[in-house]
């Protein structure tokens, strides 16, 4: 998931699980194709049946190989990225698909030296994240004494810093309130020399990196610090003046990465339904659930629905996008290459992302934006997702459709879009333990872009629960055409 974190959003709605006279799903027995003509609801049971987490797990599995044996990640550009890409490539093709890679390249930022250390009135070792496109220090580093603002923590206006002079300093800040690139600017303004920010997670070890969005708005060095990093130094400062030295050093460069696309043979391509998932991840984690289990589970609804692709009536492209991490690059890069009449042909877009949270929640996104309505056709999509829980007695939550994950391009280029989302850095609500289990205050994935995010991070409940409903809702739309009037 990107991994720009804003303030979470979720609707209130809660879906009852009594939903008992809904149309009854068997998920205990395939469908056979001779009753395709008879239940449109054939393929949908077929998949939901077929598609378990248990034969999904066998390709998270070889995910986790490939990517601990090419260096831990799977960044866009990185060998990791490249193995992961080769095992879903031979999957695909001896279930009968032919894949493509579409290529491209981004502008990036490669790390060179992220330190800091506090010379006084202690000497003590921090470890800063330096921000994506961030202004670097020189290579001698930045020397200075540490300041807060005088008003709000979070650094947010100009107003913050009024009576305080930050003049020449370097300014800590709290997360939230506003985006980071904006905070630096402000900072900026009032004359710091570089910014550190406290992105205050619950747990107190979890640091983020973040991104300065758009770079041109880049003014000062910027890094974030752990929440209890930033509490020490806080602690000193209440008792006189503390110094820093800053190396925070980046140096821009050209990537080079590519999407997998992967179509069914077969099907009405004016009615594509585009199912997805990004493959790499940050790198500073082996991302196993953020997203190597929506790739794994993707892969395995590919695999199955190729035994049907003779009998369904609406092409399904499956596509696996570089770069999401990096500001979703790939899926960008695929919706601006599409010409007029083929975003026309695209009926909607299906979006796995974060499906094994160990906390988690079951979200469905809920066919809004921060904005306002998505496209029309995305509230059916919605509804088509939640009805399949609400048969299993499984209640949901809805999410907000932001600019966090591979859904925001299509909804931008007005095609409808869902999908589902276990959740990263939300702190989950205590109404929510009764509906999901889990505890309540801590965040749904505790591991969210942290080291930590290995195979044992992936609750292999929701793994399944996940993987089942999109399975439902490809099959469902493979055979039927959206209607946004929700018939």
């Amino acid at each position: 998931m990107n991994g720009h974190p804003s303030k979470p959003r979720r609707s209130g709605r809660i879906l009852s699980s009594l939903a008992a006279s809904a149309v009854l799903l068997t998920t205990t027995a395939t469908a056979a194709p001779s009753a395709a003509a008879s239940d449109p609801w054939w393929l949908a049971k077929a998949l939901a049946s077929d598609v378990t987490g248990p034969k999904a797990w066998h390709h998270l599995k070889a995910f986790s190989e490939a990517t601990h044996a090419h260096g831990g990640n799977r960044v866009s550009g990185s060998p990791g990225y490249d193995a992961a890409a080769a095992y879903v490539t031979k999957t695909l093709t001896d279930a009968g698909y032919q894949v493509r890679r579409q290529e491209f390249t981004f502008p990036d930022y490669e790390m060179v030296a992220e330190t800091a250390t506090e010379t006084a009135p202690v000497g003590r070792e921090l470890h800063p994240l330096l921000a994506y496109f961030s202004v670097s220090t020189t290579e001698a580093g930045i020397s200075a004494t540490l300041a807060e603002p005088a008003g709000k923590a979070t650094g947010c206006t100009p107003e913050d810093y009024t009576g305080r002079d930050v003049t020449g300093k370097i300014v800590l800040v709290d997360a939230g309130g506003c985006a980071t690139s904006l905070k630096q600017v402000v900072a900026a303004g009032a004359g710091a020399a570089a910014l550190l920010m406290n992105v205050n997670y619950t747990n107190p070890t979890m640091n983020i990196r973040h991104r300065i969005v758009p770079p041109e708005q880049a003014r000062i060095p910027t890094a974030t610090l752990t929440r209890a990093e930033a509490q020490e130094l806080k602690a000193d400062a209440a008792k006189g003046e503390v110094s820093l030295h800053l190396d925070l050093r980046s140096r821009r460069i050209t990537t080079k990465g590519y999407n997998l696309i992967a179509d069914t043979p077969t099907g009405d391509e004016a009615n594509t339904v585009v199912v997805g998932s990004h493959l790499d991840s940050v790198d500073t984690t082996p991302g196993m659930n953020d997203n190597a289990a929506a790739a794994a589970m993707q892969l395995e609804i590919a695999r199955q629905l190729a035994r049907h692709t003779g009998k369904i009536k609406n092409r399904v492209r499956f596509a696996w996008w570089d770069a999401e991490e990096k500001g979703l690059v790939g899926s960008q890069y695929h919706v601006d290459q599409l010409s007029r009449r083929q975003r026309d042909g695209t009926s909607l877009y299906l979006n796995l992302e974060m499906i094994g949270s160990p906390n988690f929640a079951r979200q469905v996104y809920n066919g809004q934006t921060p904005g306002g309505p998505a496209p029309a056709g995305s509230r059916q999509i919605t509804k088509t997702i939640d009805d399949y829980f609400a048969r299993q007695n499984l209640p949901t939550v809805g999410l907000e459709l932001d600019d966090r994950s591979d859904h925001s391009p299509f909804i931008k280029a007005g095609i409808p879009a869902g999908g589902v989302n276990a959740g990263a850095e939300t702190l989950k609500p205590a109404e929510w333990v009764p509906l999901f289990g889990g505890k309540a205050g801590e965040m749904l994935d505790h591991c969210y872009h942290q080291s930590c995010d290995t195979l044992d991070n992936v609750n292999p409940a929701i793994f399944d629960q996940f993987g089942r409903a999109i399975a439902w809702t490809t099959g469902h739309y493979a055979v039927k055409a959206l209607d946004p009037r929700g018939r």
